[in-house]
């Protein structure tokens, strides 16, 4: 089968590869129905996390099971299936306390950018749906592999709560589904950081009731003065740069939460502006635990209460992924779906 590899800054390939083996008895091969390009493969297509060797891309995915290892129980083939971008056993004590990207077992999905992929974990890590789903739901379904659960872990660890102040920080698709969380979880207001107006459309279909297109000081000085000089109960932190991620602290209020989901790259905190410039800031973050939240997901998408596939404005063919990189590079698009 063909593939999409990473050789280095901005060169990508479609190229033979081997197709994937159960090798474990806990593995599923799964069939590709959907996948995608994620904001976070930016970061080594543009040589900012230097690879080392040809390196298959993707970890968003959903498909139809095809094979499954002996040990496996809880996923049969024929079944449409989502997984998270990190296998869990979703037994371990991290697991089972909700944190399944710390599992004690835990690996990153690569390749998925292919026609089909092997699933380690295969028990702890897929959930099937109700049935086959139709074509017009999968893209919403395949959000729910990394970015609509990232931006619901987003507004989860920034405790969004009915009648709350929300500002979502970064406009890609995890900042926007961060919007659409947030409306999901009943906040007053929602202030979306944005300078395209495309972006900003989408964000106010998902739930936004303010657009800030300031940044840094300005925009700092911009939410503070929307807020009456407090600033917001609940920020979400989306984009994992220095300045995103210090304009996410400056406007969060004393005893507010910041939740923080962008893959960090060159952020620098300091231990006295910890200490006393973001006092009393509860901060929580890291990789989203995908699974923790894929059934209820899955039943918001499928009894049409939510439509996060929205954030797709770009589908492709899979020989043509490299197109897809460029534009999201180029931010000529959001997101890119990828059909095999």
């Amino acid at each position: 089968m063909k593939v999409s590899v990473l050789y280095g800054p901005r060169d990508v390939r479609f190229e033979e590869r081997d197709d994937p083996k159960i090798i474990k008895p806990t593995d599923a091969i799964i069939k590709i129905s959907a996948t995608c390009v994620c904001g976070s493969d930016l970061w080594p297509y543009r040589g900012l996390n230097p690879i080392t060797q040809p390196t298959p891309m993707g970890h968003e995915y959903c498909g139809v099971v095809e094979e499954v290892g002996s040990d496996v129980r809880s996923v049969k083939p024929g079944q449409f299936v989502i997984g998270s971008f990190f296998v869990s056993d979703n037994t371990c004590p991290h697991c089972q306390a909700g944190y399944q990207t710390s599992c004690q077992n835990r690996e990153l999905i690569p390749g998925a950018q292919a026609p089909y992929l092997r699933v380690p974990l295969a028990d702890g890590t897929l959930v099937p749906t109700p049935e086959l789903p139709s074509k017009d739901m999968l893209p919403s379904l395949l959000t729910l592999s990394d970015v609509m659960g990232t931006g619901w872990f987003a507004a989860d660890a920034a405790n969004v709560k009915p009648g709350k102040t929300v500002v979502v920080v970064g406009d890609g698709a995890v900042g926007l589904l961060g919007v659409l969380s947030a409306k999901q979880m009943g906040a007053h207001r929602i202030i979306a950081m944005s300078r395209n107006p495309a972006r900003q459309k989408l964000a106010k279909e998902f739930g936004a009731t303010d657009i800030v297109t300031e940044r840094s000081d300005e925009g700092v000085a911009r939410i503070k003065e929307m807020t009456n000089g407090i600033g917001a109960d609940s920020v979400l932190e989306c984009v994992g740069t220095q300045e995103s991620m210090m304009q996410a602290f400056r406007i969060t209020r004393p005893g507010g939460h910041m939740g923080f989901v962008g893959v960090p790259h060159g952020v620098v905190l300091n231990g006295q502006d910890l200490f006393f410039a973001f006092a009393h800031i509860h901060l929580h973050g890291g990789p989203a635990p995908v699974r923790r939240y894929l059934p209820d997901l899955i039943k918001l998408v499928w009894n049409g209460k939510i439509d996060p596939g929205k954030v797709f404005d770009l589908t492709l063919p899979l020989d043509q992924v490299a197109e897809g990189y460029r534009a999201m590079d180029e931010r000529r698009a959001i997101k890119t779906l990828l059909r095999p």
